[in-house]
């Protein structure tokens, strides 16, 4: 039952696309750059080891701030956070695409993190809001959203390759600009009004050591090819990024008003849950990074044909998430689909790492991709699901933001570590196809080695259902008065 202040039930489901489109479109941003990425190298002047910056700057700040924005949500509502994460999103998108130098190109790429760090948690509590009082409906809403994500992942290769190949770079970033104006007129009408009332004060020192923290770490992965692992710079960066960490920790542990409450991991299989997505994210998001490389710089293909090749994830990752996995969820369980999903992963992740020099996409691309997809539509729900089920009913934007964040922390750390593996088998040579595909084939199976790690974990710590009364059935994922956020 929708509460007083949510739109008339005929309307819900229109909500429901708005929210869908704004998972779909945060998470395109962090892909729809991929093809573009050659070009932008040229004309911006990126060399090879930093070029992953263009992603990076976006996830760091998208994964440091998602905390803080659900905790923004849950002190001054989610609708005015999700209308204001629009116009952070559409200023950065403008200043990125006008980049003409490397330092605006990051500041924009940045700021659209920013955009994306206030949308993505407002919308999955208002998700909440709008479905978590009838346990059938919010599973069907779940599966539209979790689908908007991975698809958006893909998809954004796919349009990034026809924008890049037709009309140019910039417009990958101008693209956003017409949607966001759409979310910022659609949302006053769709969404409920209700989710803020909750006091409280606003950690900015916790926001900025996490999102401090995490960028020195990213910073110094990426950037250890380059000069060592053994230097002074890599292993200070380092140590200022565990400072930065702990000092994070030990200020929510002493806060009486924690940007995130550490207890809240005591909830039985939240804590494993956002490990699960942390580690899905840090296998997914290299696989499609250097998959589109491989298409382009060793097997020579160009913007648009490139972005195509992919198209077939993004069907059956839209059909898997949709049709497969709620059935799949209900008749095995989240922990069983959570574990079969990572497994199936690896085995694509695995099986893309046999790429040669002479393959082509028939052989070599197609089939390890559509299973690597399929493993993703299998795990990504269940996890998600279990990840934000449990927590209290006033920090349903926090337990969005600590589920997000566990992704695009997992994504910037994943992308970093495997670009920095990469790189150490060769993928720093630009022209030698065989070294090319050497480092494409380690990072491929390193992304394989996360995924597989990830089904792991979820066999050791996840919780089924039959043995833990606390938790959420297979039908629905946890209580939907503590699930909602009201």
């Amino acid at each position: 039952m929708a509460t007083p202040s949510s739109p008339p039930a005929s309307r819900r489901w229109l909500a429901l696309a708005l929210i869908a489109m704004a998972q779909f479109m945060v998470i395109m941003d962090t892909s729809i750059i991929g093809v573009a990425l050659p070009r932008m190298q040229q004309d911006l002047g990126f060399s090879q080891e930093n070029l992953s910056w263009v992603f990076n700057a976006y996830v760091v700040a998208f994964g440091g701030l998602l905390l803080l924005g659900g905790r923004l949500s849950d002190l001054f509502g989610a609708r005015r956070l999700f209308s204001t994460g629009w116009l952070v999103l559409l200023i950065g998108s403008v200043v990125a695409g006008a980049a003409g130098n490397v330092g605006v190109e990051l500041i924009g790429r940045a700021a659209q993190g920013v955009g994306a760090a206030l949308i993505a948690p407002s919308a999955l509590t208002l998700l909440m809001m709008l479905f978590g009082a009838n346990p059938k409906e919010l599973t069907k809403a779940l599966a539209l959203y979790g689908a908007a994500a991975p698809a958006g992942g893909t998809a954004g290769v796919f349009l990034g390759g026809v924008i890049t190949e037709y009309i140019s770079w910039p417009w990958v970033f101008y693209i956003n600009v017409p949607i966001a104006i759409l979310a910022l007129i659609a949302a006053p009408a769709l969404m409920p009004a209700g989710g803020a009332g909750a006091r409280g004060s606003i950690d900015i020192l916790g926001a900025l050591t996490v999102t401090a923290g995490l960028g020195s770490a990213v910073y110094a992965i990426v950037r250890a090819p380059e000069v060592g692992w053994a230097s002074a710079e890599v292993w200070g960066v380092l140590v200022a990024a565990g400072v930065l960490l702990v000092i994070f920790a030990a200020t929510q542990a002493s806060r009486s008003e924690p940007l995130m409450r550490l207890s809240i991991f005591r909830t039985p299989n939240l804590g494993a849950a956002n490990l699960v997505q942390l580690l899905l994210g840090g296998a997914w998001i290299p696989m499609w990074f250097f998959l589109n490389l491989y298409l382009q710089q060793v097997l020579g293909y160009s913007a648009f044909p490139s972005g195509a090749a992919l198209l077939p994830m993004t069907i059956l990752i839209m059909i898997g998430m949709i049709a497969l996995a709620p059935a799949a969820i209900n008749r095995f369980g989240p922990k069983a689909m959570i574990v079969t999903g990572l497994t199936i992963l690896a085995a694509g992740m695995g099986w893309l790492s046999m790429i040669r020099p002479d393959g082509n996409f028939w052989v070599d691309v197609l089939p390890a991709s559509l299973v690597a997809a399929l493993g993703m539509s299998v795990a990504f729900i269940p996890s998600l699901g279990t990840a934000i089920s449990s927590a209290r009913p006033e920090e349903g934007g926090l337990a969005a933001g600590i589920v997000n964040t566990s992704y695009q922390v997992g994504s910037a750390l994943g992308l970093a570590t495997m670009t920095a593996v990469a790189a150490s088998y060769g993928a720093d040579r630009l022209g030698d196809l065989s070294a090319l595909t050497d480092g494409f084939s380690a990072a491929f199976l390193g992304a394989g080695i996360i995924a597989l790690a990830g089904a792991v974990l979820a066999v050791l710590t996840l919780r089924s259902p039959r043995t833990a009364a606390d938790e959420p059935s297979p039908a629905q994922f946890g209580d939907a008065e503590s699930a909602s956020g009201r």
